[in-house]
Formats: structure tokens, C-alpha cells, sequence
């Protein structure tokens, strides 16, 4: 049984199954980006139509039965990225670690080595007794972890490099499993919210299988406004909420905006939309009503218009260009009667009109994604394992001779600075082996 669990673990971590694997994933992703996702079934019926009743026709059908109108939280595609995550773990237990197991080892020469391509020479006079101690200043100058047995010598650096295709299938497992997890936890809320209102999470537009929508947390939008640029043209518009909960104590408070969002235990509000309502106007001394604003435009220019009857045949329109403009007054043939503000009382046939404010909404989109902080840990991850697999793992093995000090070395990448620290460390033996030859020397003649 054990064979056979190591068999096929050996066959999950087969390189041209994790590419296969991978190929399915970004050919799904790559579909899930061409058809829309978490639409309404009449809009995939007006956009893919069922043009003929052959079976191999792709229509609005297929995209339903297959889940493709949610590729991303389907229980098959969910599945791929299983089998892809148990493809990097398998090739991590079988390959990956045997490799670093390996390369920690020390692999001392114990022979000559056989002379070849990959080995350099090294001349030296043996019978000077410091000629050993010299090749190992020389490896350690040279930033070298050195290893020393009887008459041979074990060297290397880089050993990152070898570690960092580990860390590098880590990340990935951590953003597979991150995404799984936002999948199967995550919700996503979208509220128009009037000015002055009082909001809960009710307009769900996606829910994991394990999400909860807190429902003791409500909000509250305490005031809505707009900043316009000098062309007339919407620069940015924000909103100042609180959230409560149940005992209506205010547990946070924000001014937010288009990428300033309010975030609170894991709860994202951010500002997505915005759109007039209504006006509410003052007839007289206590009659009060509301009328809705149409959006349309005028000389290609949006701005929102509303009317009220006076008698059969007479109409006043009000239009509204922005929020922070004055209020048009128009009569049926579109003659301007008056400009008026908010508040400033005005008369038509002689009767007091006055409008007290203009009903405008905020667009929320509220998020709870507990995925996306594994995510981001593993893409962290990713970058940095990827950026130090880039470092050269290189071994050098010293051994000597009945009359040469013999090196032989490798390395898996970088040959030509590999090449550069050879004649760094044979420069650097040359100069202690002169240096204490001379003083050697010296101390011989003073001796005598």
C-alpha cells in the first residue's frame, strides 16, 4: 500500500501533468473572462442565443448547465485547482526536498580527481605546510561555506537558490488555497442608499457556501456630496457613513470615496456609484410632495428633469445639470422661466413654491473576502522565492595531491561569475601562499 501511495504521488508530481494542469486552469480563466459572470439567466439567453437545435451549438443553455456563468465557484474548477495543489505538493515531498536534502549534504573527494572540462589546477608547492589553510581563506574570502576532512575540502554558497523553487510552489498552494477559500467564504452586497438613511446588508450579489452576512451591523449615510472640476464634470463624489451595531453604538466612522474605502473587521464599504432620486418641493405654507427625476441629456450634456402640472395644459419642468448647480425653471416650450437655489422661495401663478432638497443616493459595494489576506501572503511569497531562485548554487571540492592542489567545481547557473570567483579564489591562494612563503623565509634566515 505504501508502494503504491508513493507510486502515484511520483506520477502527481510528473512535470507534464502540473503543465497540463495549469494549461486547463488559465484556459478556463481566459473563458471566464470572455463570458460574463453572475448575470441573471435572461441576460445569457439574449446574449447567446439558442440560434439552431444541433447539439454541438454553443448557447445560453450550455453556459447554465455548465456553471460557466460561474466558472470560478463551480464544484469541477474547484476540483482542477485541487488536483494542481496536490501536483505541486507531491513534486515538493518527492523532488524538491530530496533535492535540498542532497545539496546540504557534505560530498568530500576522497580520490585524485579524474582530470576533465569542469576541473581547474591549481599549482603549488607541497611542501609548504600552509598551502591548505591558504585554499581555505581563499574559499572563505570568497564567501564560500567551507567544509574540511582529512586531505580533501567541501565548499558552496547560494544555497537560497536551491531553497527558493520550495518556497516558490508554497506561494502558489497559498494563492490556490487562498482563492478556494474566498470562493467558498466570501459575499459581496451592493446598496443604493439614499442621503440620510439608515442601510442593511440585504442586496446580495454573491455568497460562498460558508459565508454568514453579519446581521447585528448596520449603517448609516450621514451626508452625500459631490466635488465637480471647472469643466462641470464629476471629479469625485463621497460619503460620510457610520456602522453600528445592535445596541446602536457607532463602532466606526468614515468619510469615504472611489478607492478610499471604510474597512472594520474584515468588512470592505467602498463608494461605487451614485445617482439622483427625487426632488421634494414646498407648495404653499404646509403642503409638501416629492417628485422623481428623470435622467436624460440635453445638447449631449446628462442632467435630470421633473415636472408638475399647474392645470391640464400647463407644465413646469425643473432641470438639474449637477449637485451643486441652481435649479432650472422651464416652462412646455422650453423657455427658461427662472433660476432659483435650494431654499429661496419662488411663485408661479401667484402660489409659493419652495424647494427643499434634492434626493440623491450613494452606491455601496460592501465585501468580506477572509481569502484575500492568504492571497496576498502568497504572492509575497512568490515574488520573493522567485527572486532569490535566481540566485547560482555553486559547489566547489578541493583535494590534494602527492604534488597539485586539484579544484574542481559547478554550479547550476551564472557560469561566467561562477568563472570569476575560480580565479578570484586562485588570485587570492597565489597572494597568502607569497606572503607566507616570504615570511617564512625571513623567519628561516633569522633562525640560522
Amino acid at each position: 500500500m505504501k508502494n503504491f501511495f508513493w507510486s502515484f504521488f511520483k506520477k502527481l508530481a510528473n512535470l507534464n501533468l502540473s503543465i497540463f494542469i495549469l494549461f486547463l486552469i488559465s484556459f478556463f480563466c481566459v473563458l471566464g473572462s470572455i463570458i460574463e459572470q453572475d448575470q441573471n439567466p435572461l441576460y445569457y439567453q439574449n446574449n447567446y442565443p439558442k440560434l439552431s437545435y444541433s447539439f454541438l451549438s454553443f448557447n445560453w443553455e450550455w453556459i447554465i448547465t455548465l456553471g460557466l456563468d460561474h466558472i470560478f465557484r463551480t464544484w469541477w474548477f474547484i476540483c482542477i485547482l485541487l488536483i494542481f495543489v496536490s501536483s505541486l505538493f507531491s513534486c515538493t515531498l518527492s523532488t524538491q526536498l530530496p533535492s535540498l536534502k542532497n545539496a546540504r549534504r557534505w560530498k568530500f573527494v576522497t580520490n585524485e580527481l579524474k582530470n576533465n572540462n569542469k576541473s581547474y589546477l591549481m599549482n603549488t608547492d607541497l611542501n609548504f605546510s600552509y598551502s591548505f589553510i591558504n585554499m581555505i581563506y581563499s574559499l572563505l574570502r570568497s564567501n564560500f561555506f567551507v567544509f574540511c576532512q582529512s586531505k580533501s575540502l567541501y565548499s558552496y554558497k547560494g544555497l537560497y537558490g536551491r531553497i527558493a523553487p520550495i518556497f516558490v510552489h508554497l506561494g502558489i498552494i497559498f494563492i490556490l488555497f487562498g482563492s478556494m477559500f474566498s470562493f467558498l467564504s466570501s459575499f459581496v452586497v451592493q446598496e443604493m442608499i439614499p442621503d440620510g438613511e439608515i442601510f442593511h446588508f440585504k442586496n446580495i450579489l454573491h455568497s460562498g457556501f460558508y459565508s454568514t452576512l453579519p446581521a447585528d451591523v448596520f449603517g448609516h449615510i450621514e451626508n452625500f456630496y459631490i466635488d465637480y472640476s471647472s469643466d462641470g464634470s464629476v471629479k469625485q463624489f463621497f460619503s460620510r457613513m457610520s456602522l453600528f451595531y445592535e445596541n446602536r453604538n457607532s463602532i466606526s466612522s468614515k468619510l469615504i470615496s472611489v478607492n478610499t474605502p471604510l474597512r472594520f473587521h474584515g468588512i470592505s464599504l467602498y463608494q461605487t456609484d451614485w445617482q439622483v432620486n427625487a426632488i421634494r418641493i414646498q407648495v404653499g405654507p404646509n403642503k409638501i410632495f416629492q417628485q422623481k427625476f428623470i435622467k436624460t441629456s440635453i445638447n449631449e450634456k446628462s442632467c435630470w428633469l421633473s415636472s408638475i402640472w399647474l392645470d391640464n395644459d400647463k407644465q413646469v419642468f425643473f432641470v438639474l445639470f449637477n449637485l451643486g448647480n441652481n435649479v432650472i425653471l422651464c416652462n412646455s416650450d422650453g423657455l427658461i422661466l427662472d433660476t432659483v437655489n435650494l431654499g429661496q422661495e419662488f411663485y408661479i401663478n401667484n402660489i409659493s413654491f419652495v424647494i427643499e432638497n434634492i434626493i440623491s443616493s450613494t452606491g455601496l459595494q460592501i465585501k468580506v473576502d477572509p481569502g484575500i489576506s492568504v492571497v496576498y501572503f502568497g504572492f509575497f511569497v512568490l515574488m520573493l522565492s522567485t527572486i532569490l531562485s535566481y540566485l547560482s548554487y555553486s559547489q566547489i571540492w578541493v583535494h590534494q595531491g602527492s604534488e597539485l592542489l586539484k579544484l574542481f567545481g559547478s554550479t547550476n547557473r551564472a557560469i561566467l561569475f561562477f568563472e570569476e570567483d575560480i580565479l578570484l579564489i586562485n588570485d587570492t591562494y597565489n597572494y597568502y601562499s607569497s606572503t607566507f612563503k616570504t615570511y617564512n623565509d625571513l623567519f628561516d634566515k633569522i633562525l640560522r
